[in-house]
């Protein structure tokens, strides 16, 4: 009868399985996923085995415990049956005599049986939840010293605290995986902060935007304008902004408009504008905001500008390299320089590499084909000659010595290209910050880089958190030479920092004009060029030696794409050397649709020979063409990596009874289990930001109306300048002159340039310095102008600039 009434209840809250852990066959310690093979005691399912494999995302699982999860069974197509669970717990003595049992056991040290009764006795059968919730009503127990009282409610939590939290995090509607990482935030405080306040959430868990969490506060009955509601909305706003658009700042007027629409977005609350700036205020006063002439920002980005203004302003006021050689010592190093490599250096060229050599700080920018790299060759070489240091890197491992150049970039294609053009070593910025994940950076101004001499290509990809964390590891006495095309994207994080130095006018600059691969014959660099400057030459759709446009619509798209990629792979070219770019993931004409075609055609699977693992929709197999999504600086991978699948390990294969894909990048070879396939996707097509820093033999770029969006001139322009040899347009001519014509609309919100134009004047070039963002004459300061916002506003058709005052 009384194992009828456990049934009864269990099912109450669905299927479930009831049994003791036999062993744990996988664990993952950082997102808790964990596969366990359990003996059943009890079921409501439909199962018939003694045992089950049971999935979830757990804790330390106690192989002494019996417990029930709650999911149900679904077939795995290679694992058989297996019992996915939503949310468990322990099972629990339900009687006083199992209590006492429980309480005396062997788990809970110096807890005997009598102080168990005595337990039991004050608190009653549900002494254990009482404690869990109470943990002070254990003074009231009769010779139960603080440090055992402690010992034991510690143990309670440590084994019952996680599963109650679970169950209560499922009530709210939270999946495993997400309440889990919810519970390593707060551990035991966790239903506390969340019934306090459930948008704490918003700023401390990764996948919890406002709206989740506007969701459960609502549940929780916490609604309107209350203070906490209005200050999540505030940083979810920022964060946005900053993420998403790119901007360092919001307008404070921007930022009031922004929040009282979110917060009424639900069409529950009507919000007025005095309520928020005084949260708004408040958030300041707490440091989760700074605030400086009416514009907002989150802390990180504030302090990132500030810390690379003061960086910036201390390299430049080195001065011992302005006169360090004759300008004939030069003269003539260069011209021996162009007499062993073979080459002759156009004016531009000579100016960068004298400016290079003789300035603390250089930004050489310039388009395709205009001779970046080989001005990097020439300062990198004139400048061992100069100093009479070695470009080996054994002679400095000989005498333990820094080697004197620095040379890195962005992306790691990007750095594998600064080698092959110079010879020397180059690594991510990443990597020679020694970037460590979680840590942060090993790099930094208490422990900076070594080294006489940093070039850092593909500046246009730097975002503000990163240039400020480079130039915040530079030791003294270092010249710095910054490479980049300011006509590219900008990065895919906050800010525009090449733009906003280049604007600024306070750093020794070199522009490169002259056009040099124009003489190889490339019509693409001077297709580059003109779309540049904004307009698309008559003959765009006339077939060239090394480009064509083959017209389509964008149900049209797909099928041309397999075509030229099926005609390529015929003439040998294999998933390496063509790149399909592409600036949206969806749709007919969409990255994830072009992938899926694109394996059939480089790595198809007929017979089902080949190995490969699948993860949702998306078919993995040996031989694959793969892009990493996220840095794992543990393993030397980073963001925008492409590597190729060189080996599948099912789970039935090893030891570890998981299923392993095993991905080399440039020979770095990466071990991934199931679950860090969320790292990794398919990149025989890619969006043409995880393009940046690479260059393709070959690139497919469709370009139709379906992608208006995202069409811009910055991306066409990026995206035709990652082609080599061969581009194939593909798609809706007016489209792409549509594109081309549009300038970025988006302009992204920095006040880097102004910083810089206001700290360093001694630098300062003749012409009046430019000084942007200046306030208009009386107008009111950033709290004045908060604190005035009418408490009327928020009537129907209004906005925020109806109400906001004059001074």
């Amino acid at each position: 009868m009384e194992k009828q009434d456990s049934l009864d209840l269990f099912a109450e809250q669905g299927k479930f399985v009831k049994g003791r852990p036999i062993v744990t066959i996988f664990h993952n310690e950082q997102n808790l996923y964990t596969v366990l093979r359990i003996r059943v005691d009890e079921t409501n399912h439909q199962y018939d085995d003694k045992e089950a494999v049971v999935t979830g995302y757990f804790p330390k699982i106690h192989e002494q415990e019996t417990y029930i999860f709650f999911g149900e069974f679904k077939e795995h197509p290679k694992f058989g049956m297996q019992f996915h669970t939503n949310h468990f717990r322990k099972d629990m003595p339900q009687t006083k005599q199992g209590v006492v049992a429980y309480l005396s056991g062997e788990m809970f040290k110096g807890i005997g049986k009598k102080t168990a009764e005595n337990i039991v006795e004050t608190l009653g059968e549900d002494a254990i939840s009482k404690i869990l919730n109470q943990p002070s009503l254990l003074d009231s127990i009769p010779k139960l010293p603080p440090e055992k009282a402690k010992m034991l409610y510690d143990t309670l939590m440590e084994h019952q605290g996680l599963e109650q939290v679970m169950v209560a995090l499922n009530q709210y509607g939270f999946g495993p995986q997400i309440s889990m990482r919810i519970y390593q935030a707060y551990k035991e405080e966790t239903l506390n902060t969340i019934q306090k306040n459930p948008y704490q959430l918003v700023e401390d868990i990764e996948g919890i935007g406002f709206g989740r969490a506007d969701e459960l506060g609502h549940q929780l009955g916490i609604t309107g304008n209350h203070p906490d509601r209005i200050k999540a909305a505030c940083l979810y706003t920022l964060e946005n902004e900053s993420m998403q658009t790119g901007h360092v700042y919001i307008h404070v007027q921007d930022l009031l408009e922004q929040v009282k629409t979110l917060l009424e977005d639900n069409k529950r609350d009507q919000i007025e504008y005095i309520d928020i700036s005084n949260e708004i205020i408040k958030l300041e006063e707490e440091g989760k905001i700074k605030a400086e002439d009416k514009r907002v920002y989150l802390p990180s980005l504030f302090f990132a500008e500030k810390g690379l203004v003061t960086s910036i302003q201390r390299i430049l006021q080195q001065t011992e390299y302005k006169e360090q050689f004759p300008e004939s010592e030069f003269l003539l190093a260069l011209g021996g320089l162009e007499e062993r490599l073979q080459v002759q250096y156009a004016p531009s060229q000579r100016e960068a590499i004298q400016t290079a050599l003789m300035s603390p700080m250089l930004i050489l920018t310039g388009g395709p084909g205009t001779g970046k790299t080989t001005v990097i060759k020439g300062i990198v070489e004139l400048y061992a000659e100069l100093h009479g240091c070695s470009l080996e890197l054994k002679d400095y491992h000989k005498k333990d010595e820094p080697f004197p150049f620095l040379l890195a970039a962005p992306t790691g294609r990007a750095a594998k290209r600064m080698t092959e053009s110079t010879g020397l070593p180059a690594v991510t910025i990443h990597r020679l910050l020694g970037f460590n994940g979680t840590e942060g950076f090993d790099r930094d101004d208490a422990s900076p880089l070594e080294g006489k001499i940093l070039i850092v290509d593909e500046t246009s990809m730097l975002d503000i958190w990163l240039a400020n964390q480079l130039f915040k590891a530079l030791p003294e006495n270092i010249q710095v030479i910054m490479v980049g095309d300011e006509d590219q994207l900008p990065s895919v994080g906050p800010g525009q920092v090449l733009k906003d130095l280049l604007q600024s006018e306070r750093i020794p600059t070199v522009r490169l004009t002259d056009i040099y691969r124009q003489a190889e014959g490339s019509s693409i660099i001077e297709l580059a060029h003109d779309i540049k400057k904004g307009y698309l030459p008559t003959n765009i759709t006339a077939k060239q030696a090394d480009r064509s446009f083959i017209k389509c619509s964008t149900t049209q798209v797909a099928q041309v794409v397999e075509k030229v990629a099926l005609n390529a792979k015929n003439k040998g070219y294999s998933a390496k050397d063509i790149q399909v770019l592409a600036p949206m993931y969806r749709g007919p004409a969409g990255i994830d649709r072009l992938n899926v075609l694109l394996q059939e055609i480089f790595n198809p699977n007929p017979d089902g020979k080949r190995k490969e693992i699948a993860f949702g929709d998306v078919k993995y197999r040996i031989g694959d063409k793969v892009l990493q999504l996220v840095n794992q600086p543990e393993s030397n991978v980073f963001n925008g990596d492409i590597g190729e699948i060189i080996s599948i390990i099912y789970a039935k294969e090893n030891t570890e009874k998981q299923d392993m894909i095993y991905i080399s990048f440039e020979g770095n070879e990466v071990e991934y289990t199931r679950q860090d396939l969320n790292q990794i996707t398919h990149a025989y097509c890619c969006s043409v930001h995880k393009s940046q820093g690479s260059e393709f033999p070959i690139v497919i770029l469709p370009i139709t109306r379906s992608y208006y969006r995202m069409l811009r001139r910055n991306l066409i322009y990026t995206a035709i300048t990652r082609s080599k040899q061969s581009l194939i347009l593909c798609g809706e001519e007016d489209a792409l002159r549509m594109g081309v014509e549009r300038a970025d609309e988006l302009a992204r919100q920095t006040t880097l340039c102004q910083k810089l134009q206001e700290s360093i004047t001694a630098n300062a070039i003749e012409a009046p310095a430019k000084v942007t963002n200046q306030d208009e004459p009386n107008e009111l300061s950033y709290e004045e102008e908060l604190m005035q916002v009418n408490p009327m506003v928020g009537m129907e058709n209004v906005t925020p600039y109806d109400f906001l005052t004059n001074g």
